[in-house]
């Protein structure tokens, strides 16, 4: 239901464990945190086709590989730093050079764990993942699209990254995810806002301050990384002359650098501001503080289109 808050971790958990229960194709693999991923009533009702394999990130990515090989369709759930950036190689090599159809679930993305510091942020992600070719990179913005984004991974046939994060996140949306399109979420003349996963609440809430304030917002929620949806952001870009990503992300590999390189190989001459975590290693304390001191919260945001609109405009 809209304006529902809902566990990113339990919504995901619970629709790929009510779809695993139907397609025996489908194997859970963890890193010692099976119940933390949402796994627990899989691992209960089905033992037989779930794995536990401790603090082994690369040996369980392996092991996800042969699963695949022989047909099965395995999915990987663990802590986002940890089955990414630890896991690299195995996530290149094993998943990405061959082509299989294993989907890995980064958990608590982003700056979500912010309390246990730069060893447990996952703020290199997309940008790690995005150097694998042939690995769709997913980031659904609402529960509801966690929903339908783990059923369009699953009918998928190859390798997928999502992440998701771990503070309770509001329903947005009821329907309407697919895989490399752009969610328009208002339309507007004046700046197209673009913003990935987790931070299009806050970036919902920014238009919504800065159409009070006479400034015409087009705002395209990102929910795919890789494939990006070009034509949607394009006809925007072209049409506003004035761009502003944000992500919970670093400002360097992510939708920034992502839209800044589209605009620039399509030559269109749009003003690009990018809205994300400086390139550097992150404090630790609340989330909401954290997001606040790195200045995207929806006041911050709102407050930084207003002003940079502004300076290049009047």
């Amino acid at each position: 239901m809209i304006g529902n808050f809902e566990d990113p971790r339990k919504t995901f958990g619970e629709e790929v464990c009510r779809i695993a229960l139907e397609n025996r194709k489908i194997v859970l693999l963890s890193a010692d945190s099976g119940r933390s991923s949402g796994f627990g009533s899989f691992m209960d009702k089905c033992p037989e086709r779930y794995f536990e394999f401790g603090i082994m990130e690369q040996t369980m990515t392996g092991a996800a590989s042969g699963l695949a090989s022989t047909g099965k369709i395995p999915v990987i759930c663990a802590i986002a730093s940890f089955i990414t950036a630890r896991n690299y190689e195995m996530f290149r090599n094993d998943i990405g050079y061959m082509r299989q159809n294993v989907k890995i679930v980064g958990r608590n993305g982003g700056i979500t764990y912010s309390d246990l510091g730069t060893t447990h942020h996952s703020l290199d992600d997309f940008g790690l993942i995005g150097m694998i070719p042939g690995v769709v990179v997913l980031a659904p913005q609402d529960p509801n699209e966690i929903r339908e984004a783990v059923r369009a991974m699953l009918k998928y046939e190859g390798p997928v990254y999502m992440r998701i994060g771990n503070e309770k996140q509001e329903n947005l949306f009821e329907s309407g995810f697919e895989i490399g399109k752009a969610r328009h979420i208002c339309h507007g003349e004046d700046v197209t806002l673009i913003s990935a996963g987790s931070m299009t609440a806050n970036a919902v809430k920014a238009c919504r301050k800065l159409n009070e304030r006479d400034i015409s917002v087009e705002h395209l929620g990102i929910s795919t990384l890789i494939p990006l949806d070009c034509d949607a952001i394009l006809e925007s870009a072209a049409r506003t002359g004035f761009v502003v990503t944000v992500e919970e992300h670093y400002t360097e590999g992510g939708l920034g650098n992502k839209v800044g390189e589209l605009l620039a190989t399509e030559g269109c001459p749009a003003e690009l501001i990018k809205l994300a975590i400086p390139h550097d290693y992150c404090i630790s304390g609340p989330y909401s503080e954290v997001l606040a001191y790195y200045e995207l919260d929806a006041d911050s945001i709102a407050a930084r289109i207003e002003q940079d609109f502004k300076g290049v405009y009047f």
